[in-house]
């Protein structure tokens, strides 16, 4: 993946103000100091912080951050800890740190020993030189405070580090600073979120001295369905106009400037050996279009494997087609490049495109902002009417389909001849489907034996597939054992199978034991027909909603369920047919009873994207309207 310093740059680090006593001995930070307006609902209050970005010229920027954090009780300690990330082009200068007790009297200085130093190198990294240092005081007595001092250099200016004061909801800030001085002729871009005004700017000499400064910032409170963080809370980000990265030189004005960069800096290497040259041809020649694509999507798939390989600027730099071609391996770089290079040789136009990824990660890049929030590429091939997407880290991954982890986003598409900033494909309502037919039989006894069918499509299918292609069949049992779909339950039987098309689907299906999953008392059965297909969460109500509403994608799932009951039990109780409408999407669940049989219908499609948080009232009725009905209850009687 490419290193993620654009997003995460500051995560870690950004923060305190080291405050001198007037005399010696005198308390700093003392607790009970805080405002009780800060303290509520607060794990942690930051007292003071200053971020200062010192920009010499392109290949030279230093940060240096100061923060005085207390910690007000167990929860909140994690926000008390520093992990800072170095590597070749970025070095850690110096980490100085100090512990106060309640009254803010020193307990202990942080010691250079007591400095954790780790590689970064992950599970799926065969060589990186990215390293962590970390720290923590490990104090449990509450209310405390600790005072970190970090230094940092980074031999270039390709990303810049950003601000965000309040680092969560529990997380109350008092004040803090962000100082950004650069030479007079040196542009420094910025996007504010939740900042009122504009920075102040200062000259001093032939510097521009730009400051953002915020205090009493009162904890929030945690809103579901939120969009990310960084845009419900205040945030600076930093982006150069130019910038250097060793050799390189380039500027990020634009999209297509930032393109441009990304393509010299990758420009030749895309050479193959003359013996995959050869196999290309053998595999291609004679096919159309969308016959090369998929045929050498496959060898793509069956000839590498994704293993991380990031040194110095290789972070940014792909290994060369060649070097994959022999290793069989590559990073998302190096694999997308090398499936450019195969498709290049059978004659079909192709590119790396650089793209956030992640399930929850859609807005991350501004689409008016310039900047390196990237983590990882994938490939997309132009076509007349619709292009082939390819995500080229999957071994099983069908071809044209891209998945939650990069569909529906702004993404950067490389190109020599005009990069540009353009969006993944979104998966409809009626792409990501779970249509699922079961029958069951109940006991007696309460006891229920179940067979379900269900069909996965579209983003639905993400999860099962990952499970079907990454884990043993033991694994797989064994979560679905986990998956706490009844009170106590055996699963006899699964069997799942894929099918590759570019809108990709999975049949699965499972027979499960579930014991005394009708409670019986007396003459009376009572039960749920809603067997698998539960909404999950009951939400409060909240007057003061602040964010957005953000749901993540559309999808619809149908459940029609057959329970054939004991001989002898007639329905004395049965739950009325519900049907909610709303912005958000329909819901509709009904019963019906023909002789010992029940028949359950349950739907509903549910609508993704952004609301305002005036529409939080509705959005509660539909979510608790739908718990309420998916757990009701009917009610049999034995003659």
């Amino acid at each position: 993946m490419l290193k993620k310093y654009a997003y995460s740059i500051c995560c870690c680090v950004c923060f305190l103000f080291f405050l001198t006593p007037v005399f010696a001995g005198d308390p700093v930070y003392p607790a009970f100091m805080i405002p009780d307006s800060l303290k509520k609902n607060a794990h942690v209050v930051k007292r003071m912080e200053e971020v200062i970005v010192k920009i010499n010229d392109p290949r030279d920027v230093r940060v240096t951050t100061h923060f005085v954090i207390t910690v007000l009780d167990a929860e909140g300690e994690k926000y008390a800890r520093v992990t800072e990330s170095y590597d070749k082009l970025k070095d850690l200068r110096s980490i100085k740190g100090t512990l106060y007790d309640a009254l803010g009297m020193p307990i202990k200085k942080l010691k250079q020993s007591d400095i954790q130093d780790m590689s970064g190198v992950g599970s799926e990294s065969l060589m990186t030189d990215d390293r962590y240092k970390q720290h923590a005081f490990y104090y449990n007595v509450y209310p405390h405070t600790v005072e970190y001092e970090i230094e940092v250099k980074y031999n270039h200016s390709f990303y810049l580090p950003y601000w965000v004061p309040q680092e969560a909801e529990s997380y109350a800030v008092q004040q803090s600073k962000l100082v950004v001085t650069a030479p007079k002729d040196y542009l420094v871009r910025y996007r504010n979120f939740n900042y009122k005004g504009e920075p102040l700017v200062t000259n001093d000499g032939g510097d521009n001295t730009y400051t953002w400064e915020v205090k009493n910032m009162a904890a929030r409170p945690d809103e579901p369905y939120a969009p990310r963080w960084y845009k419900r809370t205040t945030t600076v980000l930093l982006a150069p106009a130019v910038f250097e990265m060793q050799q390189y030189k380039g500027s990020m004005n634009t999209w297509e400037e930032f393109g441009h960069f990304s393509y010299i800096l990758n420009q030749g290497r895309d050479q193959l050996p003359d013996g995959v040259k050869q196999t290309v041809h053998q595999l291609t020649d004679g096919l159309s279009r969308e016959e090369k694509i998929s045929k050498l999507y496959t060898y793509l798939q069956q000839h590498t494997r994704y293993i991380s390989v990031q040194l110095g600027i290789g972070g940014w730099q792909t290994f060369d087609a060649n070097y994959v071609a022999t290793k069989g391996y590559g990073d998302c770089k190096a694999l997308s490049n090398y499936m450019c290079a195969l498709l290049k040789e059978a004659g079909v136009k192709a590119s790396c495109v650089l793209v956030y990824a992640g399930e929850d990660a859609k807005d991350v890049t501004e689409a008016g902002f310039p900047s390196t929030r990237f983590n990882h590429v994938i490939v997309c091939v132009p076509g007349t009417k619709d292009s082939t997407w390819l995500e080229c880290t999957s071994s099983f991954q069908p071809v044209g389909y891209l998945g939650s982890f990069t569909a529906d986003r702004p993404v950067l598409f490389v190109d020599e001849t005009g990069s540009r900033l353009v969006h993944t494909p979104v998966y409809t309502m009626e792409q990501n489907q779970q249509i699922r037919h079961i029958s069951a039989t109940i006991a007696a006894t309460g006891d229920m034996a179940l067979k379900a069918d269900t069909r996965y499509t579209g983003l639905q299918q993400d999860d099962p597939s990952a499970r079907l292609n990454v884990l043993t069949r033991e694994k797989i049992l064994e979560r679905l054992k986990q998956a706490g779909y009844f009170s106590s339950y055996d699963v006899n039987s699964y069997e799942c199978r894929q099918l590759k098309e570019s809108l990709p689907a999975i049949d699965e299906h499972l027979e499960i034991a579930a014991h005394n999953y009708a409670t019986v008392t007396g003459k009376r059965m009572f039960l749920e027909p809603n067997l698998l297909t539960k909404t999950g969460r009951r939400l409060t109500s909240d007057t003061a909603r602040r964010s957005d509403i953000y749901l993540n994608d559309a999808y619809r799932d149908v459940d029609t369920v057959k329970i054939t009951i004991p001989e002898g039990y007639t329905p004395e109780a049965v739950p009325q047919p519900v049907t909610l409408q709303s912005i958000f999407g329909t819901y509709s669940s009904k019963v019906a009873v023909d002789g010992n049989v029940i028949t359950y219908i349950r739907s509903i499609d549910h609508k993704g994207g952004s609301y305002p948080a005036s529409a939080y009232p509705e959005l509660e009725k539909f979510y608790n309207g739908m718990y309420k009905a998916d757990r009701a209850r009917m009610v049999l009687v034995k003659k």
